[in-house]
């Protein structure tokens, strides 16, 4: 007993030991390297979070199992923590790729790296010339995050005009030419810079159920084009894209439907900012009354959507964004 006290002691006081000794070094780097001393503390503190999700993660699948729990059942930020890593949200759908996973397929070769001693100086080298193209999102700074949702952004709103095009397209094809009329006009407002009612994509939801108009009818070129929006990889055969396109909107329309019963009143500003960029809005230099107006919006019409007008939701995501 004794001695596995000593050993414990001795413990305790290399941890503290190796603590203040850490602690003089930060504040070495504080003031001697200022800007290195924010990419190292950017850098431990990714490490930390990374480890932290994927232990919240566990808990959350844990208590599912133990309660036999569906992920629709869940409060909306366990439902958001899940659609993360990959969980599948929506009954008979699989989600096959998820930020998470190709997070951590592009943070292992960095965690190799930052292995033998030292070498998490060569790791913060990466960070400094190499950001984006080489760490994921717990290894940004806050400034490069704004930046880097900004770029992602960009690339994303490139696909916008491709979708309302593909939507006055297929206008044409519409038999009843009431309604025909009534999306080229919609069409025509949005690529005029207006942005179109909630009540008036309300009103044309009978289109995105049958031909042309619905998911597994869409034109490729369109479907290819809404793919982008959602960040998902465009060079897939049709009728993969489809599928997946499919999963990633109904899972948006679960995760709309938990958020409603936890009311947006609830949530932080990172969590509402979050919330406009997943569903196609570019939030970061929105104020917070925006950000909170624009999501009412898209829960307003979210929520009364069945599943087989997922194509209206998607297509939603750029006619609700566009020129907000």
């Amino acid at each position: 007993l004794s001695t596995k006290a000593g050993s414990r002691s001795l413990l305790a006081a290399l941890a503290s030991k190796a603590k203040h000794i850490n602690g003089r070094y930060e504040r070495f780097l504080e003031k001697t390297f200022p800007r290195f001393y924010v990419l190292y503390t950017t850098f431990t503190r990714g490490i930390q979070a990374l480890f932290l999700e994927a232990k919240e993660v566990s808990k959350i699948k844990s208590r599912m199992s133990q309660q036999q729990l569906s992920a629709q059942q869940l409060p909306y930020r366990e439902m958001e923590r899940l659609r993360q890593v990959g969980q599948q949200l929506s009954p008979g759908e699989r989600r096959e790729s998820s930020q998470f996973r190709r997070d951590v397929l592009k943070a292992t070769p960095i965690g190799l790296l930052a292995v033998p001693p030292f070498a998490n100086f060569l790791v913060i080298l990466l960070m400094y010339f190499f950001p984006r193209q080489l760490l994921i999102r717990y290894f940004w700074t806050p400034q490069q995050q704004e930046e880097f949702l900004e770029a992602y952004d960009a690339i994303r709103r490139r696909s916008y005009p491709k979708v309302v095009e593909s939507l006055a397209l297929a206008a044409h094809s519409l038999p009843e030419p009431q309604l025909q009329r009534l999306l080229q006009q919609l069409c025509a407002q949005v690529q005029q810079g207006s942005q179109p009612r909630v009540a008036e994509l309300w009103a044309l939801r009978s289109l995105f159920s049958g031909p042309p108009l619905a998911l597994n009818k869409l034109q490729v070129s369109h479907v290819r084009a809404l793919g982008r929006v959602l960040f998902l990889t465009p060079h897939l055969p049709g009728f993969v894209l489809r599928h997946r396109l499919r999963s990633h909107v109904l899972e948006l329309r679960q995760l709309d439907r938990a958020l409603l019963r936890l009311g947006l009143g609830q949530l932080t500003e990172q969590e509402l900012r979050e919330a406009c960029y997943l569903r196609g809005l570019n939030s970061t230099h929105l104020g917070m009354l925006e950000c909170r107006r624009w999501l009412e919006q898209w829960l307003g019409l979210s929520c009364k959507l069945q599943a087989s007008e997922a194509s209206l939701l998607a297509n939603s995501m750029v006619l609700l964004s566009l020129n907000y």
